[in-house]
């Protein structure tokens, strides 16, 4: 079974290439989509193995995934891993994380940070930005997950094609959670451990992501 995994990067230099080294022992191929870094990404990213696609502008993560998901799809991909760029992530967790998928227990899977496993989330994500961002999703958009703004997930192929997520920023996570529940989509959260270099996410950024399916709730 061909599994690929798609990493979105924007100025990561220090940290990719040794998340694409990682990760590409558990994976048949890394995707690095470079979102108009304006560092040495790409040349570290090819460095370590990886084939990189590249947006000439910043458009978000959200879009970058999108750009990785298809041409993953297009080359044959028949398991896709989304996997975040800064080093949070461990690689060596990628099969356990895919195996539902993998057996077809579950045509998806999300990570969490809240079943077991390691995480040393900073205070204010811990008690204010995710709890609202819980009661957002289960309130406006119907879905109820542990944790709603985890980057690492599987698709099986199938899913993928049926999760056309529009958000090309952070909202993109929400967005993607509640394409699977409208969809049908079987889905399995697994934990997964999350170990914070910088603790980049304010209030500000939590607050932009709600704004960003709210309108688009009401655009819909």
């Amino acid at each position: 079974m061909k599994i690929v995994c798609v990493i979105p990067a924007w100025n990561e230099e220090k940290n990719i290439g040794p998340v694409v080294a990682s990760v590409k022992q558990w994976v048949a191929d890394v995707i690095v989509v470079d979102d108009g870094s304006k560092d040495q990404t790409v040349k570290a990213a090819l460095a370590n193995g990886a084939l990189v696609l590249r947006h000439p502008i910043n458009r978000g993560q959200g879009a970058a995934l999108r750009t990785g998901t298809q041409y993953a799809l297009e080359n044959g991909a028949e398991v896709i891993v989304h996997f975040d760029a800064d080093g949070q992530f461990v690689a060596d967790e990628i099969l356990e994380a895919a195996q539902p998928v993998i057996t077809g227990e579950a045509e998806v899977v999300f990570g969490s940070r809240f079943l077991d496993k390691e995480h040393n989330l900073p205070p204010l994500k811990k008690r204010l930005i995710l709890p609202l961002a819980r009661l957002f999703n289960r309130f406006f958009l119907g879905v109820k997950f542990n944790d709603p703004q985890n980057g690492f997930r599987v698709l099986s192929s199938k899913a993928a094609k049926k999760l056309d997520w529009r958000q090309d920023k952070m909202a993109h996570c929400s967005e993607i959670l509640w394409l699977t529940k409208k969809n049908n989509i079987n889905y399995k959260e697994v934990g997964v451990t999350v170990r914070y270099n910088e603790f980049g996410q304010r209030m500000s950024g939590g607050l932009r992501i709600i704004k960003d399916l709210f309108l688009d709730k009401l655009i819909k």
